[in-house]
């Protein structure tokens, strides 16, 4: 079985991991033959290592981690790779492997430029407007 974590920072304040969670219903309703779980670095559970046990523990021998992070940074950088190289040798029959994060694919910069200007428009005008805002007066 196949399963899809998607990987996030954490924060303290619970209503932080809302977008994410957003992210892991949508995909569930996409990915219905294998699992999909959400999993955090820090101050928020679970954490990576207990989500990759719960995903073993079901079944799982190809995990796939996705970092939802909009830029790869230190943590996507550094920190994953030292944690998933402890999780492949705790779980040694499991195919880990991990994509580039969400914030490195074209996609995404599109989806959030027409978020951004959805928003703008919404709080002063249209998008038309605000996008001639963006590029300036006309020559």
């Amino acid at each position: 079985m196949h399963g899809l974590l998607l990987f996030a920072h954490g924060a303290r304040d619970p209503a932080w991991a809302r977008p994410f969670e957003a992210i892991a219903s949508h995909l569930r309703a996409q990915h219905p033959h294998g699992p999909v779980a959400l999993a955090f670095l820090e101050l928020m559970a679970p954490r990576l290592p207990e989500a990759v046990a719960d995903m073993v523990q079901t079944g799982c021998r190809r995990i796939t981690v996705v970092p939802v992070f909009l830029g790869s940074g230190g943590h996507v950088r550094r920190d994953l790779p030292v944690l998933l190289d402890q999780l492949r040798s705790e779980h040694p029959g499991v195919e880990l492997v991990c994509t580039a994060a969400l914030g490195e694919v074209d996609a995404i910069h599109r989806a959030l430029a027409d978020a951004a200007l959805t928003l703008a428009a919404a709080s002063n005008g249209t998008a038309g407007d605000v996008a001639g805002d963006v590029a300036g007066p006309a020559a």
